[in-house]
């Protein structure tokens, strides 16, 4: 059923631009394992971000008549760096596609350097760590609901807007979760910790951790989705009930 709701919505709503996205192969260094940390990050740099970024991430509009490729990355630090790169969202083959969550191309070794050459370019965040034990996942769920359940369902199952896709969270690690909310990759906002405190991002990721396996007290689950499935499924069992009753009743006036 989820499929067919996906797939009309697709229709109606056009294409994500997700369903384009494509990642460039990797351009390595020669010599990759006789270079320093700093050396292995910039050069990967040049060869996989700075046609999009631009020299020592101060953007670039090349090759573009609509404006900046890629936004500049001086002073963004470690936090964003790390998030588009664990993610697997970046490199990205265009700049106009969405990045969607793929395996990681870079290596644990690579994504750190890369990390450190872009940290090193302008103060800027570090890569969080994010505490969810120590977060009331009631709480959580309220803030999930207020700030994030409008494109990611309150089951963070994900869903389709208009030219874009919210993924669903079910692969999202803490510390993923921590950086999205605070650099609002793509079209998702960005918010501060005067919008969630860190106390309540900590609540919030603790749902999110929560809500990839949800306890089903009152049975039967159908998805995690709330009422609206245990409804259809109400409905479509009245139907039939009404149905065989109207036959049943027809059948006996027949009969008479």
């Amino acid at each position: 059923m989820r499929a067919v709701l996906a797939a009309t919505l697709a229709a109606l709503l056009g294409a994500p631009a997700a369903a384009h996205a494509g990642a460039p192969p990797i351009v390595r260094p020669v010599g990759e394992s006789q270079l320093s940390p700093a050396q292995l990050g910039e050069q990967l740099y040049a060869g996989n971000c700075l046609r999009c970024h631009g020299i020592a991430g101060r953007g670039s509009t090349t090759g573009l008549s609509s404006g900046v490729a890629g936004p500049p990355l001086r002073g963004v630090g470690a936090r964003a760096a790390d998030f588009y790169l664990r993610t697997g969202y970046m490199p990205l083959d265009d700049a106009h596609d969405q990045p969607i969550r793929r395996r990681p191309q870079l290596d644990a070794k690579e994504r750190a350097a890369v990390v450190g050459y872009i940290a090193s370019l302008g103060d800027g965040p570090p890569v969080p760590r994010p505490e969810p034990g120590r977060g009331d996942v009631a709480e959580g769920r309220e803030l999930f609901t207020d700030h994030c359940a409008g494109c990611h369902q309150v089951a963070a199952e994900g869903g389709i807007l208009t030219g874009a896709k919210a993924p669903p969270l079910d692969r999202a690690s803490p510390t993923e979760v921590a950086e999205a909310v605070r650099i609002g990759p793509y079209v998702m906002p960005a918010f501060s910790e005067r919008d969630i405190s860190d106390d309540e991002l900590d609540s919030l990721i603790a749902y999110v951790q929560y809500a990839k396996h949800p306890e089903d007290a009152g049975g039967w689950g159908i998805n995690h989705l709330g009422p609206f499935p245990e409804g259809m499924v109400t409905w479509f069992a009245a139907m039939v009930v009404l149905v065989g009753t109207c036959v049943a009743i027809g059948r006996r006036g027949v009969r008479r």
